[in-house]
C-alpha cells in the first residue's frame, strides 16, 4: 500500500496509524502548492481531488478521505484493536468522535491557515476552536483517551489536529487535560516516527 501525505497535514494520522499497526506502507509525499509528487508526478491525476490522504491500496484501486483511510488501516490487524468490534456501541462512539474531529475540529481551522481570510473568519474560527477545546478537556477530564483507557483511531486523528494550534498560536494552557493527552501522545513511538519522517516539532506545550 501506498500512503500519499502532506508533512504534518490530516493525513499524519494515517501515517501514525500506519507506524501503530507495522503496516509496510510506501511513503510518497505530496507538495500540495505545486499538486507534483517526490517522483515528480501530477498528484491531480492520482487524485483529482488534490489533496491528501490517498491510500493506493492495489493498482488502479486508491482511497480517500481521511476517516475512511484510518478504517481500512486498522482492518488491516484488528487484532490490535484500534477500533472497536462492528456492532458494539465502542465502535459507534468511535465514528462519532471521528465525525466529530472532521467536522468540528478540523475545518474549523481552515480560514486560520489563509493569510487572505478575513479577520472576523479567522477570530469566528479560534471562537470556536476555544469552544471545541473546552469540550475535549471537559471529556478527557475523566478519560484517559477519546474512548477511554485504550488509544484508539480518533486518538491519532485528533492529535494530528489539535497539534496544529502549535503552528498558528494557540495557546493550550487554559485545557490542562487536552495537553496532559497531547503531551502523553506525542511520546508514543508511532508518533514520533511518524513525526520524525515528515519533520515535524512535537505538539505544544
Amino acid at each position: 500500500m501506498k500512503l500519499y501525505y502532506g508533512p504534518g497535514t490530516c493525513s499524519l494520522a494515517a501515517h501514525i496509524i500506519g507506524h501503530e499497526l507495522d503496516l509496510d506502507l510506501d511513503l510518497e509525499k505530496v507538495d500540495l502548492k505545486s499538486k507534483l509528487t517526490t517522483s515528480g508526478a501530477d498528484y491531480t491525476a492520482i487524485n483529482p481531488k488534490g489533496y491528501v490522504p490517498a491510500l493506493e491500496i492495489d493498482r488502479g484501486i486508491l482511497l480517500t478521505e481521511g476517516p475512511a483511510v484510518l478504517q481500512y488501516l486498522a482492518a488491516q490487524r484488528p487484532e490490535r484493536h484500534l477500533l472497536p468490534a462492528e456492532g458494539t456501541i465502542e465502535r459507534y462512539r468511535a465514528l462519532e468522535w471521528l465525525g466529530f474531529i472532521n467536522s468540528e475540529l478540523h475545518k474549523t481551522f481552515t480560514p486560520l491557515w489563509h493569510a487572505e481570510s478575513p479577520t472576523a473568519a479567522k477570530d469566528a474560527a479560534r471562537a470556536t476552536l476555544a469552544r471545541r477545546f473546552r469540550y475535549l478537556d471537559h471529556h478527557l477530564a475523566t478519560h484517559r483517551y477519546l474512548l477511554g483507557a485504550a488509544f484508539t483511531l480518533p486518538d491519532a486523528y485528533c492529535f494530528t489536529v489539535v497539534n496544529w494550534s502549535n503552528y498558528l498560536q494557540l495557546d493550550l494552557t487554559p485545557y490542562p487535560n487536552l495537553k496532559r493527552y497531547m503531551s502523553e501522545i506525542e511520546t508514543r513511538p508511532a508518533v514520533e516516527a511518524a513525526m520524525a519522517v515528515e519533520g515535524l516539532k512535537q505538539a505544544a506545550q
